[in-house]
């Protein structure tokens, strides 16, 4: 029987903790771990969780490294054989690690899996995160089943059935803890969002599989960290969009980043006119930021397998727009 971890990564979020983390403790059999790992919190989640939650085991780093570094550091420190690694907004529910490790158990190929999420607040309708798993188009947008855009379907048991995915969102990541480690976890570029999506490409360059299970469900508070008025995500979703396709794509990055631009900068327009300066000039960061680390991804273009295609839909936001016409 494998070894499962439960890996929460916290960053003052003493309100969330307190909310969701009791549906964790109760619906994650005893003979599993619980990890927190603390991302130098100051609104005291620390003695909180301890003083509350003793079945936790709580891992302090003392600075907030973000995303990508604080689950690299925290997790050096455990050895189970499957990582769940989960958002601080996440409701679990009963038997919810049950059907993902018996997966893991019959597909040796597969790596990470993903269960069905849906909305904590709208609880019949996906959730915008992760939905029933995702995949990108030509440009990198992502997408998934059950939501594309801000287009979120209605769960009527349509995605019912395991079936490879793309990428899994990081909000609730199942992960073969030696393959995650083999591949040096996160690449630490990133610092947060997208750093799932290009890891799920590493691993499937080297011919492993990205999986969902809708036998496993689990409810996302969307956005409980970092809401989509925040020009920080929006600074770092096209930023990090652009450094996974460069680093990835095995199509001709010329002509794909040519074309992206175009569209990048459509998008940077109509944000400017709709929601105001702020989420066009992140934009503008964004593209600042890829252009200063343009040689240090091209080296890592160099030493990555670059495999498979990355897309089945060439521009999701035509269809986007004509599923909403």
């Amino acid at each position: 029987m494998k070894s499962l971890a439960v890996v929460i990564l916290n960053y003052n979020g003493i309100k969330l903790i307190e909310k969701f983390l009791p549906s964790v403790i109760k619906f994650t059999p005893n003979k599993y771990n619980i990890y927190i790992i603390d991302n130098g919190s100051t609104d005291g989640s620390v003695e909180f969780i301890k003083s509350n939650f003793k079945r936790i085991n709580v891992l302090e780093l003392y600075k907030n490294y973000g995303y990508a570094k604080g689950y690299n550091i925290g997790l050096k420190k455990i050895n189970d054989d499957i990582l769940c690694l989960l958002n601080n907004d996440i409701e679990v529910t009963e038997k919810w690690t049950e059907e993902i490790m018996i997966q893991f158990k019959n597909e040796k190929e597969t790596v990470v899996i993903q269960p069905k999420m849906k909305d904590s607040n709208k609880r019949d309708y996906f959730d915008y995160a992760g939905a029933s798993g995702g995949f990108l188009d030509r440009y990198g947008y992502p997408y998934c089943n059950g939501r594309i855009y801000n287009k979120i379907e209605k769960d009527n048991n349509q995605y019912n059935k395991i079936n490879n995915i793309f990428w899994a969102c990081g909000a609730c990541f199942f992960v073969r803890n030696s393959v995650f480690k083999k591949f040096g976890g996160f690449d630490e570029i990133f610092w947060a969002h997208f750093e799932e999506i290009d890891l799920c490409w590493r691993f499937q360059n080297s011919g492993y599989k990205i999986s969902f299970n809708p036998n496993s469900t689990i409810y996302h508070l969307n956005a409980g960290t970092l809401n989509s008025d925040n020009p920080k995500k929006t600074y770092f979703n096209f930023r990090n969009m652009l450094f996974t396709i460069t680093k990835n794509t095995k199509h001709n990055l010329f002509l794909l980043l040519f074309e992206k631009h175009f569209i990048d900068g459509i998008i940077a327009i109509y944000l400017l006119f709709t929601r105001g300066p702020i989420h066009f000039i992140a934009i503008i960061k964004a593209y600042l930021s890829f252009y200063k680390h343009i040689n240090l991804l091209i080296q890592y273009r160099q030493n990555n397998k670059r495999e498979i295609t990355h897309y089945k839909t060439r521009s999701i936001i035509c269809e986007y727009l004509f599923h909403k016409s």
